[in-house]
């Protein structure tokens, strides 16, 4: 079943044949076309995953080269010995070049106008320049029903705004990193919220822990993270990211900080780096698992203490799914979450095929433990992850997955029962949310935010819940029942319906 996911550019513009039932000539352009209708038809919209960071050849001889038989050598971005850089992974487009600039603007603007696609996903979205999406931004608002069919502001656009490479600190231009996107309206992946979850990152050691995974309260042995002292200074840090991150992500949010001190977002630090950098809500992109890296669950696995089995292990996984839904800003779910899903901890399953990248959506059956991930991105790894492959009493059973997914469905619910979760200005957010159980006293573990209505918060403005005066979403990471004071002026909680009523998938009374 070998095939990879089409991260390889040719020809800008034209729907992959291979897709198609007539995969030559005009039929690939209608059935593209007739698909976008169809799922407008039952109420989806659709989102195009874009790549223009990069294209697949270059040379005047390679058959899957077209820019440079356009123009040798100006399409594609150099170092000054004349090298094509590679750092997305190959053939770096140079959208600094007016011209590609050009290319990249007119064909979103195609695809929006004539697919009526609505949204656009940018892969690397750091490694174009931030007036290339400045450009696309006016020439997509600028679009009518009237006149073009199709009215461009409802277009969203968002990426990956990470910065390196030989784009890195803006080396070749004022580039789409996050630093550089607040007010823009751009939307990013923000790696605080995943990295504050989870612990580490991508690139550090595999058994890092964070704030779900047991830092310090259920340390899984690694020597990485130093002694318990330190491990607890490290969790009530990335608590912070947390929270942040839940809140907006915005650059202007104050909240007391471990250290004591009352810090915006924009001055607490995380990587030397601003924590909290955007500038709008809608900026904020809320995830901790993508199809890039390890699935959320797979994570969870190499991260949580060797004595967790299944059901903890899936327990984490819906704490991590209720940080993403119960965040200001846009919530970005991996497919599959809700069902534990895993791809035996493949980290990079590009070309892995459907016996790592499947999903039983039935919850039958579960991916982890059906073999070791490919060697040629997971070699490294393979003496680790045989050892977690070859544990059954971590497998999720069927149960496990069907009470994650029915878990899911409710935060979803409640998301959706309250104004208060998607709050859309920054002004309603720096009066309507609230962090308690915050500073150097803290519980560990344990996130507690409320969101007030206006007429709650006394701002004069902001958004009114009308069925709800305050929502406090608590949020126990720790791995025992923990006791906290109700936050000051709520005298009155209770339950939310969908937790209190019968039948609740996670019920709390």
């Amino acid at each position: 079943d070998g095939f990879n996911w089409g991260y390889d550019p040719v020809h800008y513009g034209v729907p992959d044949g291979s897709y198609a039932q007539q995969p030559d000539g005009a039929p690939r352009v209608r059935e593209f076309r007739e698909m976008v209708q169809a799922l407008h038809g039952q109420g989806w919209r659709v989102v195009l995953d874009v790549v223009y960071n990069h294209v697949y050849a270059s040379g005047p001889f390679n058959k899957y080269t077209v820019l440079d038989k356009i123009v040798p050598g100006y399409y594609l971005r150099r170092f000054e010995d004349g090298e094509i850089c590679h750092s997305t992974c190959c053939n770096n487009t140079a959208t600094e070049h007016y011209m590609c600039e050009r290319l990249v603007v007119d064909d979103i603007v195609h695809w929006a106008k004539h697919y009526r696609i609505d949204g656009f996903r940018f892969d690397i979205m750091g490694h174009l320049m931030l007036t290339t999406l400045a450009k696309m931004r006016a020439r997509l608002d600028a679009l009518t029903l009237e006149r073009d069919g199709v009215d461009g502001r409802t277009i969203y656009i968002y990426g990956e705004a990470w910065d390196f490479g030989e784009v890195l600190n803006n080396a070749r231009g004022r580039n789409c990193g996050q630093m550089n996107l607040a007010g823009t309206g751009l939307g990013a992946f923000n790696d605080r919220l995943r990295d504050g979850a989870l612990g580490g990152g991508p690139f550090a050691p595999h058994d890092f822990q964070g704030l779900v995974t047991g830092l310090s309260l259920a340390p899984n042995g690694s020597k990485g993270q130093g002694a318990p002292a330190a491990q607890l200074h490290e969790l009530l840090a990335l608590t912070d990211w947390v929270r942040f991150s839940m809140a907006g992500n915005l650059r202007e949010y104050p909240m007391e900080t471990a250290s004591g001190k009352v810090l915006t977002g924009e001055k607490a630090q995380a990587h030397g780096l601003p924590l909290a950098y955007g500038g709008l809500p809608h900026e904020h992109i809320a995830f901790i698992g993508c199809h890039d890296n390890l699935t959320m669950f797979d994570f969870i696995s190499e991260k949580a203490p060797t004595t967790a089995f299944a059901e903890e292990r899936a327990r984490m996984q819906v704490l991590c799914l209720a940080l993403i839904a119960f965040s200001q800003g846009i919530p970005f779910f991996h497919a599959g979450d809700e069902l534990l899903r895993s791809k035996s901890l493949d980290r990079d399953s590009y070309n892995s095929g459907d016996w790592f990248n499947g999903v039983d959506w039935t919850g039958a059956t579960h991916k982890l433990g059906i073999g070791l991930p490919v060697h040629t991105k997971n070699g490294g790894g393979w003496g680790y992850k045989r050892k977690l492959l070859a544990n059954p009493l971590i497998k999720p059973t069927r149960d496990h997955m069907r009470t994650a997914a029915a878990i899911f469905r409710s935060f979803l619910r409640i998301r959706y029962s309250s104004l208060l979760f998607r709050l859309p200005t920054n002004a309603a957010i720096l009066a309507q949310v609230r962090h308690h159980n915050t500073g150097p006293d803290q519980v560990p573990g344990v996130v507690v935010m409320e969101l007030v209505s206006a007429d709650q918060a006394g701002s004069g403005g902001g958004v009114h819940d009308p069925a709800y005066e305050r929502v406090v979403v608590v949020v126990n990471c720790a791995p025992l029942a923990q006791e906290l004071p109700y936050p000051p002026g709520a005298t009155r909680l209770a339950l939310h319906p969908v937790q209190a009523g019968p039948g609740a998938a996670d019920p709390r009374g």
